[in-house]
């Protein structure tokens, strides 16, 4: 009998426990497996292995060099007078946008990063100003962009109406708009009770996954600019294009004058060439038309590398919440890193096609020498 009520109680304390009270066998083989075969123990943190400490590594150099690098920038746009007008401004807000994601985003995504299972630990106020200024200055960084690619069509296009005080103005305004529609944005969660960044229970903190946030968010933050990129970026290449053509056909009756039944046939190859600027001499028309073909060449660029680091990420942050899907997090971390790299990336474009930044560099450099 007594035998029989021992059964009975093995059995139940057995039900309330479960699989996994009988995982834990005394087995020595088991315990030595579970310490020693990679899995750490309970409560610390598992090792980093080679490759980890080698993407720290990288994305610690990615956050100085990006952060360095817009406030060079920044402080040669300050010290040189030559900058302080249109469309610098323009470029100085973008560095501001960039600078700060450098200095207040990454590094605490980062962090995050470190700790196990990517864990937020660092509280739930702390993460509100996170994900606020993550989604303010990554915003703000994109609309710079289209505000950039904006006054460069402008430019080209309407360059007798758009004076320097025109020009002025659209630009003062551009960077208000920006800033006040990325502020709008990122605080529309806090405002509004739009969702909750901060899970407690997880230990998570990510922007809202709200499907009616993600949808105003996305499409305010990215697919908005992008669609005011791409159309302007055709309309300077119409543009670029049609001015080119015109040029021809008022370069080709010159050739008349020349003796020889050739003559149309080199007036044709010139205005076909590679590079016409060396059939025809260097006047202010021909000067102006190379200055803007670089200058659409750079918004080109500039265009291409926002859309190749930005594209996969607020595709996932639209699809995800709308789909109750979400992709492993690794990828999410490859998509968030490959945004945030834009900001370094940005600096680097726009310097490298204007040789007045590249003197002031070298002036600054020397200076300090």
């Amino acid at each position: 009998m007594e035998a029989a009520n021992l059964s009975v109680a093995s059995t139940s304390v057995a039900l309330r426990l479960g699989p996994e009270a009988f995982s834990s066998s005394p087995n020595p083989s088991a315990v030595v497996g579970s310490t020693a075969g990679g899995a750490a123990p309970p409560g610390r943190e598992p090792p980093f292995s080679v490759f980890s400490v080698l993407v720290v590594t990288l994305l610690a150099l990615l956050i100085a060099a990006t952060f360095l690098w817009n406030l060079l920038v920044l402080v040669t746009i300050l010290r040189v007078r030559a900058f302080h007008r249109v469309p610098h401004n323009l470029v100085a807000s973008t560095a501001v946008s960039d600078a700060l994601v450098a200095a207040l985003v990454m590094p605490l995504s980062l962090v995050s990063e470190l700790s196990a299972g990517r864990r937020w630990r660092l509280g739930r106020s702390l993460c509100h100003v996170w994900i606020s200024f993550d989604v303010m200055c990554c915003t703000a960084s994109i609309w710079n962009v289209a505000a950039i690619a904006l006054d460069r069509y402008w430019t080209i296009t309407r360059h007798l109406q758009y004076t320097l005080r025109a020009r002025r103005r659209a630009s003062v305004l551009m960077i208000a708009l920006t800033w006040a529609l990325s502020a709008l944005i990122a605080l529309a969660p806090l405002l509004f009770g739009w969702g909750e960044a901060y899970d407690a229970r997880l230990q998570r903190c990510q922007v809202s996954q709200e499907p009616s946030y993600a949808v105003f968010s996305t499409c305010g933050a990215f697919y908005l600019p992008l669609g005011v990129v791409l159309f302007v970026y055709w309309k300077i290449y119409k543009a670029a294009k049609f001015r080119f053509g015109r040029r021809c056909r008022a370069v080709l009756p010159l050739p008349s004058t020349v003796q020889g039944k050739e003559a149309p046939q080199e007036a044709e190859m010139a205005c076909t060439a590679r590079r016409p600027a060396a059939a025809f001499p260097p006047s202010g028309a021909s000067w102006r038309e190379q200055k803007e073909k670089r200058a659409a060449v750079m918004v080109g660029i500039l265009i291409g590398v926002f859309v190749l680091c930005w594209i996969p990420f607020f595709l996932a942050e639209l699809i995800g919440p709308l789909c109750a899907c979400s992709l492993p997090p690794v990828w999410k971390s490859v998509f968030l890193w490959l945004g945030y790299s834009n900001s370094f990336f940005n600096p680097l474009i726009y310097t490298a096609f204007n040789k007045n930044y590249n003197n002031a560099f070298k002036n600054l450099f020397t200076k300090q020498r």
